[in-house]
């Protein structure tokens, strides 16, 4: 490997990490309003498991915003936040249609079964959630034109040696 492929590496690994940063506490949010919303209601746990996603998905557009995609393009919001709630809104599909399918198609639908399967939902989803993102909501700026080389550029009157102006 290059040594410009080794920072590449190490910026996508940092990326990486503040994603799941926020990624675990949003999991932590999402888990404890889906427990919450299940202990103190009689909501089914599908609908439950929804209101928790959608808190979660709000929590977590605040942390990526402005922690781990701080550095990116900020000048289309509308078209950003457009972008955010549709592929978040794929995402709860497929995390709650994980849930749905062991809940109603197996009936895994005890306390301990209903949280594996959202665990398990939350992370198929993550990785989709992740891709879509980095790609398509939370644009990378362009890199900086390089400048040019010193060498290149015509030297103006004042730059030269007082030898060479006075003949």
């Amino acid at each position: 490997m290059g040594r410009g492929s080794s920072g590449l590496l190490r910026r996508y690994a940092h990326e990486v990490a503040k994603f799941g940063a926020v990624g675990g506490a949003g999991l932590l949010v999402n888990l404890g309003v889906f427990n919450f919303v299940r202990h103190v209601t009689d909501l089914q746990v599908v609908r439950a498991s929804v209101i928790a996603t959608v808190v979660a998905i709000a929590f977590n557009y605040v942390g990526f915003r402005y922690f781990t995609y701080r550095d990116r393009d900020k000048s289309g919001r509308t078209r950003e936040m457009s972008l955010f709630l549709l592929f978040s809104g794929a995402g709860l599909i497929i995390e709650n249609g994980v849930l749905y399918i062991a809940t109603y198609g197996f009936h895994w639908d005890t306390p301990l079964q209903s949280n594996v399967f959202k665990f398990l939902g939350i992370a198929v989803a993550t990785l989709f959630r992740f891709w879509s993102y980095r790609t398509w909501v939370f644009r990378a700026l362009p890199a900086p034109e390089p400048a040019e080389p010193l060498l290149n550029q015509p030297r103006s009157p004042k730059a030269q040696p007082a030898a060479a102006t006075r003949r």
